[in-house]
């Protein structure tokens, strides 16, 4: 079981590098994070986009060229090319300097695209240093006010990745502010129904419970106060959000506020999505694509 962000980077490391299919590579910030993966041994880089402009970011970037492979395209093109090239050799794929929109059209194609069937969600891995381990939190960055089949598919894709980083049965909460079913806070009653599910079985390879709140999904001292029975509470690994403003705020707030480390990824397709914010420090920007090495191995 990972535990730690070092810990992540360390098991990237002894996986072997892992190829990286950038979209629109001429982004000197997008090739100084994948530089600093390639040296640290966790990814090689393929480059999709016009080589010229490649070329001139790498300088500006102040990085070699050496280890990576230019797919010479149009920018226009980049992101069509990096899903063919991630679908046919690749393991994980990098958007670069192009707009979100046309990068997840290509992810998302019905016929050269990477769809499952299943949603894309983003899910936030976030190590607060009072934890001691980490904490898986989505969606806030997909999808904005997702229905309950939505909600089912960001649970198993988190699922999934709490898999990928060792977690054998996650411990998943279903967060809202009370851990009461409430008529008039319309959460309480999805999370109820996914509950209900869950102990029928219909969600696979975790523990799931909700509505919780905040402190009784972490805090096992909370749990002990309230005396709420729980196989989750106060050992969540993965926290569900309602909706994409609970989540980016929350996950935000424990990175600016409280210090948190952390990085992202984009589960749900055939292959893992990595989409770096220009925010995002040089460190969360390896770990982001650390974890997007360690979730292409199947």
């Amino acid at each position: 079981m990972i535990r730690s962000l070092a810990e992540l980077k360390a098991q990237a490391k002894k996986l072997g590098p892992r190829r990286c299919v950038v979209a629109a590579a001429a982004d000197p910030v997008t090739l100084q994070a994948l530089s600093a993966a390639q040296k640290e041994g966790i990814a090689k880089g393929v480059l999709c986009g016009p080589a010229d402009k490649i070329s001139q970011a790498v300088k500006k970037a102040g990085v070699s060229l050496d280890g990576f492979e230019i797919k010479d395209c149009s920018n226009e093109e980049a992101a069509i090319v990096a899903v063919e090239e991630v679908r046919s050799a690749g393991d994980f794929l990098l958007k670069g300097h192009l707009p979100t929109s046309s990068f997840l059209g290509a992810v998302l194609d019905k016929e050269k695209g990477l769809r499952t069937g299943r949603v894309l969600s983003h899910i936030a891995i976030l190590e607060p240093a009072s934890l001691g381990r980490l904490l898986l939190v989505s969606d806030g960055g997909m999808n904005i006010t997702p229905d309950l089949v939505t909600k089912l598919d960001i649970i198993n894709n988190a699922i999934e990745m709490a898999h990928s980083l060792g977690i054998s049965e996650p411990k998943v909460a279903l967060l809202a502010a009370v851990e009461s079913v409430n008529p008039k806070m319309v959460e309480t009653l999805a999370w109820a129904q996914i509950t209900q599910m869950a102990a029928r079985k219909q969600i696979a390879g975790a523990l799931v419970d909700g509505p919780l709140a905040l402190d009784l999904a972490v805090s096992e001292e909370a749990v002990k106060i309230k005396g709420v029975a729980s196989d989750v509470a106060g050992k969540a690994d993965v926290l569900i959000v309602h909706d994409i403003a609970v989540g980016n705020i929350f996950a935000k707030g424990l990175i600016y506020l409280g210090g948190a480390k952390a990085c992202g990824i984009v589960a749900g397709a055939a292959r893992p999505v990595v989409m770096l914010s220009r925010a995002d420090d040089a460190e969360t920007k390896l770990n982001s694509i650390a974890l997007g090495a360690v979730a292409s191995v199947v």
